[in-house]
């Protein structure tokens, strides 16, 4: 419970999460020894050093105490100087000490700075310009004394180097490590896509590879693939073989009717077309989405073809919206069934339907709505399953069915990867059929 915090920060996919495990531990790594270098160890090396300059220092102003012109406080430090392998000059009247920019990658200089100023009592000034010199600025009774000396004694020579030479190896090394993980996430990558395209309807080639993980994980996926599309099969050759053998007994059945005094035939070729519709939704649901490879499909068109075609053959359908652009990978014959399907129950337990489409980056909804009594919502699960019949609920006057209406729309969709989901309508009053697949 304590980390659900958390959770809305850290990244969602798979090769951002891995990045984060290898990013994370290079920076805190980084950032400790850095810190542990610069305060452990440069910054005591540079405090004994600055001391010992200091000490140094203090010499050279001790040498000249006793004497009393420029000329002499020179030649008093010679030797001095010579052996500390330093040079001295008195600045003039008006000149003021020659102090500068300091380098923006010099971050001892600071601690050089403070420590000479604790140890120097009399320092004026510090003038770090390069790092091969130093010049410090010290006051005597003879007026401001110019010490210059290599910047060498008072910090080690480049202390950036170690963290420039750590930040670059661990870019290099991470960068090795992004194009290995990049590899190894490449097949799990690929697994999903073919995943997500058989959810959707599609078969994309794909063979198994990357670890041994990975690898079963492909092997059971292709096998879990083939057991579906076999049950699929043979409900689709079981369905349309029992449909077509029963055709023959019926056309025979109508043949004998035919030859009936009509008032005889008329309750049995009532009976006679009620099999026969039977029979074509029996198709109807076996086929499913199965129908032709998906396509690209302009929904708007395609949706506004729909609705005039219902129209020409007598429905009471209307186009009422449509939002966004762009095209869609879909079976057109079984989208086709499905929204036919939908406006069919509109107008027959309402008086009209309404048809409205809306396509945005992520998914596309296909919406038809009616003015009928609609489907309580306790009932609406059970509505979407095979040969649920709901008239009562519906109208049962206006007509009846086998119970597959719902069952086709509501397959066809999954098979796009999507979702059939009814609710009220909120225009309308009656129910709200949303057919929404992913794009």
């Amino acid at each position: 419970m304590s980390s659900q915090w958390l959770k809305p920060y850290l990244p969602r996919s798979l090769y951002a999460r891995a990045a984060l495990i290898l990013v994370l531990p290079v920076i805190v790594l980084l950032l400790v020894v850095g810190v542990a270098f610069i305060q452990k160890h440069l910054e005591d090396v540079t405090g004994q050093m600055t001391r010992a300059a200091s000490r140094e220092v203090t010499l050279i102003t001790t040498v000249i105490e006793d004497t009393e012109t420029q000329q002499q406080a020179l030649a008093a430090m010679r030797p001095d100087l010579q052996a500390l392998e330093m040079k001295a000059r008195f600045l003039g009247l008006n000149e003021e000490p020659m102090v500068g920019a300091r380098r923006w990658y010099d971050f001892i200089a600071p601690q050089v700075q403070a420590d000479l100023i604790a140890n120097l009592s009399d320092l004026v000034a510090v003038a770090l310009p390069t790092s091969r010199e130093a010049r410090v600025y010290v006051q005597t009774h003879l007026g401001v004394l110019e010490l210059t000396f290599d910047r060498r004694r008072l910090s080690p020579v480049a202390p950036h180097q170690l963290i420039v030479t750590m930040v670059f190896f661990a870019f290099i090394m991470t960068t090795i490590s992004f194009l290995y993980m990049r590899n190894q996430l490449r097949p799990i990558t690929r697994l999903a896509d073919a995943a997500q395209a058989f959810g959707r309807g599609r078969v994309v080639p794909y063979s198994p590879g990357g670890a041994i993980e990975v690898r079963a994980a492909g092997h059971a996926f292709l096998d879990m693939r083939a057991r579906i599309e076999r049950q699929i099969e043979q409900r689709t050759l079981m369905l349309s073989g029992v449909s077509h053998d029963l055709r023959t007994p019926l056309t025979r059945l109508k043949l004998g009717l035919s030859m009936l005094p009509e008032e005889d035939a008329a309750p049995l070729q009532q009976d006679v077309t009620e099999m026969q519709s039977l029979m074509d939704a029996f198709l109807d649901f076996s086929r499913g989405a199965s129908e032709g490879p998906p396509e690209e499909v302009q929904p708007d068109a395609f949706i506004r073809q729909i609705v005039e075609d219902s129209k020409r053959a007598g429905l009471e359908v209307e186009l009422n919206q449509t939002e966004g652009q762009g095209t869609v990978m879909l079976r057109p014959v079984a989208i086709r069934r499905a929204v036919e399907n939908l406006i069919g129950n509109a107008v027959r337990y309402g008086t009209r339907a309404e048809v409205s489409l809306t396509v945005n980056p992520k998914s596309l909804r296909i919406r038809v709505e009616d003015d009928g009594p609609g489907i309580p919502i306790e009932q609406r699960t059970e509505a979407v399953k095979p040969f649920t019949r709901l008239d009562p609920a519906r109208n049962q006057n206006q007509g009846s069915g086998v119970g597959l209406g719902l069952a086709i729309v509501a397959d066809i969709a999954r098979a796009h990867g999507g979702t059939l989901r009814l609710a009220k309508s909120e225009r309308l009053g009656g129910l709200c059929a949303d057919i929404i697949i992913g794009r």
